[in-house]
């Protein structure tokens, strides 16, 4: 039982905490006493010292506080984002060129768009060759322009190889979702849904990777908010603007990149990249040849 001349100036769960304290109040002359009671630990002085006992503690409190090492951000290795824009920009380009000339005697934009019922049948490709398709000019050029603004920033990030290969993972996966949501009329096409798909892929990578870690909750977010934010205002154009496939690709993208945290250190090896950008695209051409051989 303490005595009442004397007063609790510190209180814990732990011994060492009240031990590292009473070291301090030692060193300065001052009288103390651990306590314990109902599995807690208490540092008690005179009650006359009690004052410059807890003014002691925080100063010892916070000069700690200040000497604790912060735990530094993870610094990204910037990689060469251009082969992957180069081969982006190519590969829609190359089949909006194949799709007008008709190229093979097959109609294209049945044979690749992304269609509800066919796909519930079966047609799993068409959730890829959609990716590669455009309604005309304007409808590609802006999904090269927004593609390529992504595509560097993650480019940046991941490498071009890897990139483009989550992009593609990511969009296949986004335009199945957003087909079995919906209803199997619902029909598609265009290179937005990757598109979202990386900036997905950006910010749930930033965000899980704490990139951009701050104490406040409005910079924690940032990444996330920001996302939204763009989809918000790239993302809901006009009245055939297909919405779902964009939030499913943001969505699918954001996973994908809060996967990719998991790793000791995004790859940066140009063979790495070299097989997982030749994977990507041996992925679209392989969906491509089963869409126009099964396509009558």
């Amino acid at each position: 039982m303490m005595d009442d001349d004397w007063a609790i100036v510190f209180e814990s769960r732990h011994r060492q905490a009240c031990t590292d304290r009473a070291l301090v109040l030692a060193s300065l002359n001052i009288p103390h006493e651990i306590l314990r009671a109902d599995l807690r630990y208490t540092l008690a002085v005179p009650a006359e010292l009690a004052e410059r006992a807890k003014y002691e503690i925080w100063q010892y409190d916070k000069e700690n506080q200040q000497a604790r090492p912060q735990k530094p951000k993870p610094v990204p290795e910037f990689q060469n984002a251009v082969p992957g824009i180069v081969a982006y920009i190519f590969i829609v380009c190359l089949v909006a060129w194949l799709a007008g000339e008709s190229a093979f005697n097959k109609d294209w934009l049945a044979a690749g768009r992304v269609d509800g019922e066919l796909i519930r049948q079966g047609e799993w490709w068409r959730t890829l060759t959609a990716l590669t398709l455009h309604s005309g000019f304007r409808h590609l050029a802006g999904n090269i322009g927004f593609g390529a603004l992504f595509g560097i920033l993650a480019g940046r990030l991941f490498g071009s190889g890897l990139t483009w290969l989550c992009v593609v993972v990511a969009s296949g996966l986004a335009n199945t979702l957003n087909t079995l949501l919906l209803a199997s009329s619902h029909r598609s096409l265009g290179a937005s849904t990757a598109v979202f798909a990386t900036l997905g892929l950006i910010a749930g990578f930033v965000w899980r990777a704490k990139l951009m870690a701050q104490d406040r909750w409005a910079y924690r977010l940032g990444p996330i908010i920001g996302g939204i934010a763009l989809l918000a205002y790239t993302g809901t154009g006009d009245e055939n603007t297909d919405i779902g496939a964009h939030l499913a690709g943001f969505v699918c993208g954001f996973g994908l990149g809060m996967l990719l945290t998991l790793l000791p250190k995004i790859p940066s090896a140009r063979r790495f990249q070299l097989l997982c950008g030749t994977a990507a695209i041996a992925i679209l051409a392989a969906s491509w040849i089963v869409a126009l051989r099964l396509w009558a």
